[in-house]
């Protein structure tokens, strides 16, 4: 790369965010980091009593270890990330879906479940797909919100980059951080111009979700990896945003 390439990321302000800008700067790139999610915990704990537990967060594995959570039944993690964090918490993983994603689990677990009691403890942003696809699997589902997301009110630095052409890259981790970007742009007066902005640069959303939240709200999506991590995010993002790649 001969000259700057600047990507956004919006990932929370904890050690995602700096294992993000590590991977950004060993790609060449020059990370713009801008946390566009906090997590409040809520206090609440899993159900003890389900056949079948769902766990989608390396955040909700830890809150649930701190509040002392007993499972039992089958542990379900949405993807390798949290599978990591239960094991590491000291808890058995009986399942991952292939595709780490809530239409994936509900596959892995669709012919499983019928009469069976699911517990799925999350955020309070959890996508209706993994618990209307349980529900329509024939399982009772119980949900738990484990923590709430919330937009930190010092976010915006990239808004003002984007609104100034700064930007050559962007990651949306979720909808949410889709949401929350366009927040902050208008708590600034700028949407319009971030949003222009943006469609000079290569923007990536880490799934079709995130992509057609950001369609919805005008943003056009460049990048969608096959498989839903941050690294296949970043690295396609960074290697199409590249000036040599664009030269």
């Amino acid at each position: 790369m001969t000259q700057e390439t600047r990507i956004a990321v919006f990932r929370p302000d904890d050690e995602r965010l700096s294992e993000a800008v590590d991977l950004l700067e060993s790609l060449g790139a020059d990370a713009v980091p801008d946390p566009m999610l906090a997590v409040e915990p809520t206090g609440a704990r899993p159900r003890e009593d389900a056949d079948f537990t769902v766990l989608t967060s390396k955040t909700g594995v830890e809150l649930a270890r701190e509040a002392g959570w007993h499972p039992s039944g089958t542990v379900c993690a949405i993807g390798d990330r949290t599978g990591r964090a239960l094991r590491e918490a000291g808890y058995e993983v009986d399942l991952i879906p292939e595709e780490f994603s809530s239409s994936g689990l509900v596959r892995a677990l669709e012919g499983e479940v019928a009469g069976a009691c699911v517990e799925v403890a999350r955020s309070d942003h959890g996508s209706p797909v993994l618990t209307d696809g349980l529900n329509e699997a024939g399982a009772y589902v119980h949900e738990t919100v484990l923590y709430e997301l919330v937009r930190p009110p010092e976010s915006g630095v990239s808004v003002e980059r984007a609104a100034a052409g700064e930007l050559e890259g962007a990651l949306f981790t979720s909808s949410l951080t889709v949401e929350h970007f366009l927040a902050a742009a208008d708590e600034r007066g700028l949407r319009e111009e971030a949003v222009d902005g943006l469609s000079t640069s290569i923007v990536g959303a880490i799934g079709a979700p995130t992509r057609e939240t950001a369609a919805r709200k005008g943003i056009a999506v460049d990048v969608v990896p096959d498989a839903a991590s941050f690294e296949e995010l970043a690295c396609a993002v960074v290697e199409r945003a590249a000036p040599s790649y664009r030269d």
